[in-house]
């Protein structure tokens, strides 16, 4: 048994002794989240980067620095404030929870970024992964990761066969995460080599061991790859299940006026663009009738398509020019009939938090009376 826990042990401390090497040889750096131990800074790189790539990070994180440096001015600001820095990136629940987490700081930890691991982990929007990482990078603990990326290299090297999302896989994959680690040291504090070896991980799952076409000659591990001795880097881990994708469809309302602008609708706090301002996809029966009914003063514009995780939207924009509304009619489509619809001038809209799919589509408006219809377009990120 305890030849068995020797050998396991020296397994371990190899990759990580190898992964290390190689992540400071030809891993990434001078990424601006990197050389600092600045946990507000390493917490939103890591927020920012969950399931969006690093170049589209880079320009977004940079912009929400400067608007907010640190965890006060973050938790002090107005949540619009926050969700229009975000605009764009996606996956709005982020900005959210970075906004709530913030504030929960500032009320529980005196504005101070917590040290302690499973404080870190009751910070809204952070995981266990996230958790780890930044606890690794800012603090030099040793814990386990398990981006996707990670799962990937993990899977591979130690041959766990399945699809991560699966219970049992993915707590086999934990397993091995943690076995994994650089050993601990003799005395307390921190690990020297655990920024670096956590780094390793996600730069060798973002590059050599990529999802197709692994480039198995460039992996600091492949030596001991069950995967690559198998031959079946290819096939694992199991791809996700395949399901057929739900299609949708909504109209959305576009009323113009010249001297208001348009008109815009905040999303519920929760579900879909939670938050954001968007355009109405309904209104009362009595406004959209005499619209409907006025010659001249409704043009439907091209569909955008837009794909979300677990569905794709199909949006139908409905462009209502005011002016060519008479009377009663034009005063009952310009009401707002919510709390929470409001006109906004077209040159306000560059600081308004949008979805990505309605900032394209109000980007082919060029004036207050008029649209310059284009062709179907299509967004990035819900």
């Amino acid at each position: 048994m305890t030849s068995d826990v020797t050998r396991a042990t020296s397994r371990a401390s190899s990759f990580a002794a190898r992964l290390v090497h190689w992540q400071r040889q030809a891993g990434r750096s001078g990424l601006p989240w990197q050389d600092t131990r600045d946990p507000y800074r390493i917490w939103l790189s890591e927020i920012m980067l969950q399931q969006t790539q690093v170049t589209t990070v880079i320009p977004y994180y940079l912009r929400f620095l400067e608007r907010f440096p640190d965890v006060a001015a973050l938790a002090a600001a107005p949540l619009d404030d926050v969700l229009s820095a975000w605009s764009g990136l996606g996956y709005y629940t982020r900005a959210r929870c970075l906004h709530r987490a913030a504030r929960q700081i500032v009320e529980q930890h005196g504005g101070r970024f917590p040290e302690a691991f499973d404080a870190v982990l009751a910070l809204p929007g952070i995981g266990r992964s996230t958790a780890g990482a930044i606890c690794a990078f800012a603090f030099g603990q040793r814990h386990p990761i398990l981006d996707g990326n990670v799962k990937r290299v993990l899977a591979r090297h130690a041959g766990i066969e399945g699809w991560p999302g699966e219970p049992a896989v993915l707590a086999a994959l934990w397993t091995e995460s943690a076995a994994r680690l650089p050993p601990a040291q003799a005395t307390e504090g921190s690990h020297p080599d655990i920024g670096t070896y956590t780094q390793g991980l996600m730069d060798l799952g973002a590059g050599p061991c990529a999802r197709s076409r692994p480039r198995c000659d460039e992996c600091p591990v492949a030596a001991d790859c069950v995967a690559r001795i198998a031959g079946q880097a290819g096939s694992i881990p199991a791809p996700r299940p395949r399901r057929e994708v739900p299609r949708r469809s909504t109209p959305v309302w576009l009323l113009l006026d010249e001297e208001r602008g348009i008109l815009l609708e905040r999303r519920p706090p929760s579900g879909i663009w939670g938050g954001l301002w968007s355009l109405p996809e309904s209104l009362d029966a009595v406004s959209e009738a005499r619209i409907r009914d006025s010659a001249g003063a409704l043009q439907p514009l091209p569909a955008v398509e837009h794909a979300f995780t677990h569905f794709r939207l199909r949006i139908e924009p409905l462009l209502v020019r005011m002016q060519c509304l008479q009377g009663a009619d034009a005063a009952a489509a310009a009401e707002t009939g919510a709390a929470d619809r409001c006109w906004f001038h077209l040159e306000r809209l560059p600081e308004i938090a949008l979805p990505a799919p309605v900032r394209v589509l109000l980007s082919t408006l060029g004036g207050a009376g008029a649209c310059v219809p284009g062709q179907p377009a299509t967004a990035r990120s819900p």
